[in-house]
């Protein structure tokens, strides 16, 4: 008989810890999306100055201004690097995951998207977590 029960709990255990691991990853992926602000990079590069007229349109055209009041923006500031005088830095911040996710879908993405390409910018992009406590 002791030699089917040990084997059994076993099983039972495993079983229990992998149900346990699981829950803690949903968990995890939910503080993840739900409780860390989101930080991203983003390195516009161009030649002959487009990055700078890029910047310059999205600013003229309110575009900036209007990310700044979506729901969950927390900063989005330009910086000009001043060894690299063809790209400029974006800083983005977002409350969380979903807020991001909303913005990407909104009509706004595709007005970036489309100025972009009017100025032939390459994109380097960075993202970084930080904790809210």
């Amino acid at each position: 008989m002791p030699i089917i029960v040990a084997p059994m709990m076993l099983c039972i255990t495993f079983g229990l810890s992998l149900i346990i691991w699981k829950l803690n990853k949903k968990i995890i992926n939910y503080i993840k999306r739900c409780m860390m602000s989101l930080i991203i990079n983003i390195y516009y590069s161009g030649e002959n100055g487009s990055a700078r007229k890029f910047v310059n349109e999205m600013i003229s055209r309110g575009i900036v201004e209007r990310i700044r009041k979506e729901e969950g923006n927390l900063r989005y500031e330009y910086f000009f690097p001043m060894d690299n005088p063809e790209t400029v830095l974006l800083i983005d911040k977002w409350k969380n995951e979903e807020a991001l996710d909303i913005h990407h879908k909104s009509l706004t993405m595709k007005e970036i998207a489309e100025l972009r390409e009017k100025y032939g910018l390459k994109m380097k992009v960075e993202k970084y977590r930080e904790w809210e406590s």
